[in-house]
């Protein structure tokens, strides 16, 4: 189990996100405040890293088996954020951030089974420090696209020089087959030029696949606890 795909984001990196966004027609009135923020962010994901890695060393000792497979880190840009306070009428001020945007650091946990999603959850919200800000539980209802997986906003104190911070996290767990599904379903809405009859055929077929991986994982899962 690994942390991945991490995206850093330093000063020089906002900075010109941060022209991208206002192209010189507005600005940010406290940058410095951002990306102090940004980087506590980042401490919490460091965090909530460190306590994941944990609860999957205890269980591979203790149960000779690790629920995590692998754990994916992610910054969100400042470009996103700032669409997510137009989207939200939220005034494009720092101000309008700690209190409205909780997915500035995220970590999506990837598991081998689907059990494992629940104890990974559970275990991690049983930590005396860590708060459930938000819960949305897209395996037990899947969205009508096929989306399944288990959201997770959770704050943890983020010890600086002179002070304690209580920071959010999002974070998503899902297993390996809604992480392929996911990452193929994101590619066909987000990312790709394919046109609008081949998305749509496309997004059907996934919808179905979606209920074949289920039921697939579900046996795999039976399988191993019979073993």
């Amino acid at each position: 189990m690994i942390l991945e795909r991490e995206n850093m984001i330093n000063v020089n990196q906002i900075k010109k996100e941060l022209g991208e966004v206002f192209n010189g027609d507005e600005y940010i009135e406290d940058f410095s405040a951002l990306v102090s923020y940004y980087q506590l962010c980042r401490a919490a994901v460091g965090e909530f890293g460190t306590k994941l890695e944990n609860l999957d060393a205890d269980y591979q000792v203790r149960h000779d088996h690790n629920p995590i497979h692998h754990i994916e880190v992610r910054m969100k840009d400042v470009g996103s954020l700032f669409g997510k306070l137009k989207r939200k009428e939220l005034p494009r001020r720092f101000e309008s951030i700690p209190d409205h945007i909780f997915d500035i650091g995220g970590l999506r946990v990837v598991t081998n089974y689907l059990d494992d999603v629940y104890t990974v959850a559970d275990n991690l919200l049983a930590q005396d420090d860590v708060k459930l800000i938000k819960r949305k539980d897209y395996i037990k209802d899947p969205k009508p696209s096929g989306y399944r997986s288990l959201h997770l906003v959770v704050s943890v104190p983020v010890f600086q020089a002179d002070s304690v911070q209580v920071t959010p996290v999002e974070i998503q767990i899902r297993t390996i087959g809604m992480d392929m599904w996911g990452s193929l379903e994101h590619k066909l809405r987000y990312k790709t030029d394919a046109p609008a009859d081949k998305v749509t055929k496309y997004s059907e077929e996934l919808q179905g696949y979606a209920d074949e991986i289920n039921n697939i994982e579900s046996n795999m899962q039976n399988i191993f606890h019979d073993i």
